[in-house]
């Protein structure tokens, strides 16, 4: 007799497994891809690469320091390149594949690590990026080298003193450039360069060294090579030293025997993620207009080679593409993008630019590959698993290839998700979801968790990996949880994103307030027991909405911003409020202040507690501090949490222990305010 099934707890985030970035070999028969599990002892996660075969049968683990990432077949399918960090700096590996025992060899031994492989077309040489700062590359262009350490002592004392150098360069800091600090840690004057590493001398043992091809202070993306083997594609910002280099990046194209670069795009789109044609005809690319860039569709651009006008093939479609890749034969390109709360696969005939969706489902599809005989692997998420490895041999009928997540699966309760379409203030559809608590039973009426997401232009929907835990764990918990895409999100077309400029909380209020009178019009939600969360522009959405009604019984608020003003100057994005608000902080502060959840949050009495990192650089943890001290200091019931360490994606990849003292905090919040019924 099977055992019952149970309910999710936070604690099951230890036993979670992620697929993420599948690779086809070049005869069709395998998927490579990285397998990521949480390490609860050493509260960390774990990657490996492993081999699937495309006919079916176990996967097979071929590396396992737990260090590994970015597998890269070679053009044979004889050999793989992955990055691991198993010796502290990130170094790119080879492996033999089909040899038995085979140990992985290291490729490169960069002083500061190397990053993202990339083989030539005919195998001979791997690409890769590594950064060095101007003394080192003038170091290298000297042709100086330090001599070997006589003993393993010399060698760890060397290590010592470098690593104290390091320390003492930045004591003080000096800075001179925006941004100066993003994710978690601080900028150096390191940036990335292309290196181009010969393979058969080093796996014979010869002493070979890789050639740089770029010095220019400017961080450079990875490499592709085009199909004659004479150049590489990369994206880089078009003048170094200016500031906001995200916003910036123009496409070049760097001959392999000289250096010699050419840019290919203008400065009026950041363009970047360039892949050429297999028949080198074509070079595809993402690019985003200057003007308003966060508020725009991620376009897939598409130019001639030998130069001419660029079209972007997803304009009609009116969707974000999230990757793509091309078919061998030049023809198509197979794309993934987002729409309607779903993330689907989609095929871009190139002679006519026609648009075809090839694998539709209730799914978030992310990372995809195309084998030789077009078939499709790729990464999703469903509302039923949180991430899996797919393959489809024909382009639409497909079958799961991982069972990752089988063991977890068969132990707990997943709650269905139900859709809830409703219209808006302004007479506009807005799609939302609702998920059951655990246990539920028809004519009880239960607590509410509205979640609300980030960006403000990421969309959400039943299969969002990312919150697949969080929500099935609320529910777990006894809530109803409710999530809607309101004006602003991605997913319904470029119009609908740029519907929240300059009213980033009055636009997505008066949807999430309708989101929420639609579903207790279902009667199952005690409109006396509602509580409502969100992250980053969630966390705003949060203080906005209970500084504007008192309807919520308890909030938690997530790495949020409060306060536009000090936002615009302390933030890694820094000109995002600008193209958010169309506001220039210092020509108009006041408009920034009135949109600022902290200019009226004197008004909250909704108890309030507060989750912040202490090392997030997209939203400084100022922010945090701000709404705490006005709470506490005009009466309201407000506490606050505070993470070492961590940055602004803690609650997604943040260190497991963080990630489940957060979602633990939140519950016990929410319980407090809300489960004790007619409270």
């Amino acid at each position: 007799m099977a055992e019952a099934k149970r309910p999710i707890t936070a604690e099951d985030l230890y036993k979670i497994s992620n697929v993420e970035d599948p690779r086809i070999s070049p005869d069709g028969r395998w998927i490579a891809y990285v397998h990521v599990t949480v390490d609860k002892l050493e509260n960390s996660y774990q990657r490996h690469v492993w081999l699937a075969s495309t006919n079916g049968g176990e996967p097979i683990q071929l590396t396992r320091s737990g260090k590994d990432t970015h597998p890269r077949w070679s053009p044979d399918g004889k050999m793989l390149a992955f990055v691991s960090a198993r010796n502290k700096k990130s170094q790119v590996y080879l492996l033999r594949i089909g040899e038995p025992g085979g140990e992985a060899r290291q490729l490169t031994n960069m002083p500061n690590g190397a990053s993202h492989p990339a083989w030539s077309p005919d195998g001979s040489r791997i690409a890769f990026l590594a950064g060095m700062n101007a003394a080192e590359r003038a170091k290298e262009d000297r042709g100086e080298e330090d001599p070997p350490p006589s003993d393993k002592l010399e060698a760890e004392q060397r290590e010592a003193r470098k690593e104290r150098d390091e320390q003492k360069r930045w004591d003080p800091r000096v800075v001179s450039r925006l941004p100066y600090r993003v994710g978690t840690n601080f900028l150096d004057d390191r940036y990335t360069q292309i290196y181009v590493m010969p393979v058969a001398e080093r796996l014979e043992g010869k002493k070979a060294k890789p050639r740089r091809l770029t010095s220019v202070d400017a961080n450079h993306e990875q490499p592709q090579w085009t199909p004659d083997g004479k150049y590489i594609l990369t994206a880089r910002m078009a003048k170094p030293g200016d500031d906001e280099p995200w916003r910036k990046n123009v496409l070049f194209r760097i001959r392999v025997d000289s250096g010699e670069t050419e840019q290919l795009t203008d400065e009026n789109y950041a363009s970047f993620a360039a892949l050429p044609s297999p028949d080198g005809r074509w070079i595809a690319y993402f690019r985003l207009p200057r003007e308003l860039l966060a508020e725009r569709i991620t376009r897939l651009a598409v130019m001639p080679a030998a130069g001419g006008e660029a079209r972007d093939l997803n304009l009609e479609l009116d969707r974000t593409v999230v990757d793509y890749k091309w078919t061998p034969d030049s023809s198509t390109i197979i794309f993934s993008a987002m729409s309607q709360g779903n993330i689907e696969i989609y095929k871009a005939e190139l002679a006519d630019g026609h648009v075809e969706k090839i694998i539709a489902g209730t799914l978030h599809a992310e990372a995809l590959d195309v084998g030789p005989d077009n078939s499709i692997a790729y990464i999703a998420s469903t509302p039923h698993n949180p991430s899996e490895l797919y393959y489809s041999p024909q382009g639409s009928e497909y079958r799961q290839i991982t069972q990752v997540n089988k063991k977890f699966l068969d132990e707990v309760l997943v709650q269905p998700t139900h859709e809830l379409c409703f219209q808006s203030p302004s007479d506009q559809e807005i799609q939302g979801w609702y998920i059951l608590p655990v246990g539920y039973e028809e004519g009880k009426q239960y607590p509410l968790a509205l979640n609300i997401h980030g960006g403000p232009h990421v969309m959400w929907g039943p299969s969002m990996r990312s919150m697949w835990h969080e929500w099935q764990f609320h529910a777990a918990r006894g809530y109803v949880v409710f999530y809607c895409n309101p004006r602003g999100s991605d997913g319904y077309g470029e119009a609908f994103i740029r519907a929240l400029h300059a009213a980033w909380g009055e636009v997505a209020f008066a949807d999430l307030m309708a989101g929420v009178d639609a579903l207790l019009q279902k009667g199952f939600v005690d409109s006396r027991r509602m509580a409502v969360t969100g992250g980053s522009y969630g966390g705003y959405m949060t203080a906005w909405v209970i500084s504007h009604t008192d309807r919520f019984a308890a909030a938690v608020s997530q790495r949020g911003v409060y306060n536009l003003l000090t936002e615009y100057s302390t933030s890694d994005i820094p000109s995002f409020i600008e193209d958010e608000l169309g506001v220039i902080a210092w020509q108009d502060p006041m408009a920034l202040w009135q949109h600022s959840p902290l200019a009226h949050a004197h008004k909250i009495k909704t108890p309030l507690l507060i989750i912040h990192s202490e090392n997030d650089y997209r939203v400084p943890i100022s922010e945090a501090e701000q709404l705490f001290t006005f709470v506490r200091r005009t009466g309201g019931t407000v506490q606050m949490v505070r993470f070492p360490r961590e940055g602004h994606e803690m609650t997604r990849s943040g260190e497991p222990e963080h990630r489940v003292s957060s979602l633990t905090h939140m519950i016990e919040w929410f319980d407090k305010y809300c489960q004790q019924e007619g409270k």
